[in-house]
């Protein structure tokens, strides 16, 4: 399954690369430092991602204190591909410590964020602009509003979310239909085989409501990819969660099906979370070239059913509190077994493709 294949991204029109590139680690500036590259030493990562056929790309203003804007929108112009390209960034952290109106999601600095960002990016528009973070102040409806101004004012084409509660991402959704204004197409969410628990709310609620899933840290910071095994204490994600018995206990079925495949343990976690329901794309990161185009191939071979059931019991989040009523089991109480009630018939609406 090569990566030149491109797919709706939620309900709109929009094509995308089922991987997506992350530009985290693109510039050397600010709180990505310790793992950033120079635009020389990332430049043959973007063309690589290019020359395999991706359209994808992601970044944020707080990614490398603007650099990793700044390079990626250079590198956009070098190769003469804004137009070809979906080019995602990013608003939320604070720009200015001292000022209180620098960060956050307010319409105030929502749009600074914007101007700012369009300036590094050598562009006069985005394809797709995410709120990064819920910042549990502002009003969604001032995100939402504001949002659909700046689509009407040409400065963005799509609206989108990041790492928000599923009630947020709902609450947004629903105002956009019932105002007539630019609905969200997109929530990034990190998600891997050792963070499921977006299945609970967030991928049900944006498959009903439009917005494509896609997932960041595919490979859990690296961990995944089976490197730590033998380096003891480590840590994957922002937030400093460390490793738990379940998750080193997930690595040994990982690496038994990706022997049977004869591929990595990296590029069975990357397929498997690509491949899930819900989800449009898995934005993948590189140090280099070489390790893009290894991720890339990912996309190269099926698992197999008897072999993802093997990753989904090893990697199962158990249903809690009330979650453990939308079970089959708990629902047979609602429908009696012998009655089988269901949503549509198995072909229903079957996948629409151009070729």
């Amino acid at each position: 399954m090569p990566l030149d294949q491109y797919y709706l991204l939620g309900r709109s029109g929009l094509r995308v690369s089922r991987l997506a590139l992350g530009t985290m680690n693109f510039g050397t500036g600010g709180f990505h430092a310790a793992y950033g590259k120079t635009e020389d030493e990332v430049r043959p990562i973007f063309r690589k991602y290019l020359d395999e056929g991706g359209n994808f790309l992601d970044t944020a203003d707080f990614y490398t204190a603007g650099e990793s804007e700044t390079i990626l929108g250079r590198l956009i112009t070098e190769a003469n591909v804004r137009e070809r390209v979906v080019l995602t960034t990013k608003f939320t952290n604070s720009v200015d410590p001292g000022d209180p109106n620098a960060g956050g999601n307010g319409r105030k600095h929502l749009v600074r964020a914007l101007e700012a960002s369009l300036r590094r990016l050598g562009t006069d528009y985005v394809d797709l602009f995410l709120l990064h973070t819920w910042d549990r102040l502002t009003p969604v409806e001032e995100v939402v509003h504001t949002l659909d101004d700046l689509v009407r004012a040409g400065k963005i084409r799509y609206a989108g979310l990041s790492d928000v509660p599923a009630w947020y991402a709902a609450r947004a959704q629903s105002i956009a239909e019932a105002h007539s204004l630019t609905p969200m197409i997109n929530l990034q969410l990190p998600y891997s085989l050792v963070q499921r628990e977006i299945e609970t709310e967030h991928v049900p609620m944006g498959r009903h409501l439009g917005l494509g899933v896609t997932a960041w840290s595919p490979l859990a910071g690296g961990f995944l990819t089976g490197k730590y095994r033998d380096g003891g204490a480590g840590r994957f994600d922002p937030d400093a969660q460390t490793w738990t018995e379940r998750d080193w206990q997930l690595l040994k079925p990982l690496e038994e099906v990706a022997g049977k495949l004869g591929v990595t343990m990296a590029q069975v976690a990357i397929n498997w979370v690509a491949t899930q329901p819900g989800i449009a794309s898995a934005i993948v990161g590189a140090s280099s070239a070489d390790q893009l185009g290894k991720s890339m191939a990912a996309l190269d071979f099926e698992i197999p059913a008897e072999l993802r059931a093997v990753l989904d019991e090893a990697s199962a989040v158990p249903p809690a509190s009330v979650y453990r009523m939308f079970t089959a089991q708990y629902q047979n109480w609602i429908v009696t077994p012998d009655t089988k009630v269901g949503d549509k018939p198995d072909g229903y609406a079957p996948a629409v493709r151009n070729w």
